[in-house]
C-alpha cells in the first residue's frame, strides 16, 4: 500500500511548556447547556442546511445530491485560532485505568473493494457551517464498534464550539481522491461531542464521534474496515497520522506522516507530533500499530491544531474518550 507521506526528523529539544496561539487544522447555536463536567458528552441529530433532520434514507440521499463535485472541490479548509491552557486551568482527559484497545475490523469479505493506494479507513469530511452558510472540509476515519456505522473526528469538525451550533450537511467520503468517491458518500445521522468543546471551545476536548447512515444498505465499517480505539496509553507512542491537509495537493489526496508523539507540556496534557499538516487535516486519525497491508490500526488521537512551528496536536485519549465510544458505539 502506497501513501503520500511526510517523513519526520524529531529533535530531542525540551517539550514546550505553553504553546502560543494555535490554529486548528478546520470548524456550527447548541442545545447543550454549560456543564461543570467538560468530559460529559452531548448528542444531536444531524441536519441539512435547511434545518431538516437527516432521519431517513430520503434525506440522506438529498444530502448526497447536495455534495456535487464542484461543491466538494471548492469547500474550504477552516483555520481556528485558540490559545494554550493557562496555569491553573482544568486539565483534559485523564487515564485512571489500564492501557487498552478495542478491536479493529476488516471489511466484509463479500464486499467489492476498489483497488486503493491510500487507506480506506480514512476519508474526507464535508459540511456547511450554519453561521456563514459556507462549505468546509475536515478529515475523519471509520471506527469499529457494535454498530459498524461510526466515524471519529475532531470536535471542531462537528460543532463550532463556544456555544455555537452543530454543523449541517455533514458527509463522510472514505478514501476521497481528486473528486473520486470509490466507496460512496456516507451521510451523518447523529453527532456526539464533549461539553468541554461545545461550551468552552477547549482543545483538550476536541474529539467527536459521528454515526453514519448505511449506504445502499451497507454499513460503513463493513465496507471500508474500521480502526480499533486505543486509550489510557502513555503519551509517547509511535503513530501514523492520516488526513487531507489543504496545503498539500490542495487537499485532494490523502497524506500521512509517522513519528513518536510527546506530551505538549507540563501544564498541557495533549499529545503532539511535528507533521506540519495544515487546514483540512483536522480530525484525521493518529494510529498506533498501523498495518499498511490491511490499512488498519488503533486510533489514539485525532488532529486538532497546528502551531507556528508545525507541531500538530491532539486531545489525549483517556477514560472519557472510551466512555464516549461506549455511549455512541451502539447507536444505529
Amino acid at each position: 500500500m502506497r501513501l503520500r507521506r511526510t517523513f519526520l526528523s524529531l529533535s530531542a529539544a525540551a517539550v514546550v511548556l505553553l504553546a502560543g496561539v494555535e490554529t486548528a487544522s478546520a470548524q456550527s447555536p447548541a442545545s447543550a447547556q454549560p456543564s461543570s463536567d467538560p468530559g460529559a458528552t452531548v448528542t444531536a441529530t444531524a441536519r441539512l442546511d435547511t434545518g431538516a433532520r437527516i432521519n431517513s434514507a430520503d434525506t440522506a440521499e438529498e444530502l448526497e445530491r447536495y455534495w456535487t463535485p464542484e461543491r466538494m472541490r471548492n469547500a474550504i479548509p477552516v483555520s481556528v485560532e485558540g490559545t494554550a491552557r493557562s496555569a491553573g486551568e482544568a486539565a483534559g482527559d485523564t487515564s485512571e485505568g489500564p492501557a487498552r484497545s478495542t478491536p479493529s475490523a476488516p471489511p466484509r469479505k463479500d464486499m467489492v473493494r476498489p483497488t486503493i493506494t491510500e487507506t480506506a479507513v480514512a476519508g474526507k469530511v464535508f459540511f456547511t457551517k450554519p453561521s456563514d452558510g459556507k462549505d468546509y472540509v475536515c478529515s475523519a476515519s471509520a471506527l469499529n464498534s457494535s454498530s459498524k456505522q461510526m466515524t471519529i473526528t475532531a470536535g471542531h469538525c462537528v460543532h463550532e464550539g463556544n456555544g455555537g451550533d452543530w454543523m449541517r450537511n455533514w458527509a463522510y467520503v472514505p478514501r476521497y481522491r481528486d473528486g473520486n468517491r470509490p466507496f460512496g458518500t456516507f451521510a451523518a445521522k447523529q453527532y456526539r461531542a464533549f461539553n468541554g468543546w461545545i461550551n468552552d471551545g477547549s482543545f483538550d476536548w476536541d474529539v467527536a464521534m459521528v454515526t453514519t447512515w448505511p449506504l445502499n444498505s451497507q454499513k460503513l465499517v463493513n465496507v471500508t474496515g474500521g480502526n480499533g480505539l486505543s486509550y489510557n496509553y502513555s503519551r509517547e507512542q509511535a503513530v501514523t497520522v492520516n488526513g487531507y491537509p489543504g496545503d498539500r495537493d490542495n487537499g485532494q489526496r490523502q497524506w500521512y506522516c509517522q513519528g513518536t508523539t510527546q506530551r505538549v507540556g507540563v501544564l498541557d496534557g495533549r499529545i503532539q507530533l511535528r507533521c506540519d499538516f495544515g487546514g483540512g487535516s483536522s480530525g484525521g486519525p493518529w494510529m498506533r500499530q498501523f498495518n499498511e497491508s490491511s490499512g488498519l490500526g488503533y486510533t489514539n488521537g485525532v488532529t486538532s491544531t497546528i502551531n507556528s512551528e508545525g507541531w500538530n496536536r491532539s486531545s489525549y485519549f483517556g477514560d472519557s474518550v472510551k466512555q464516549m465510544f461506549d455511549d455512541q458505539g451502539g447507536a444505529t
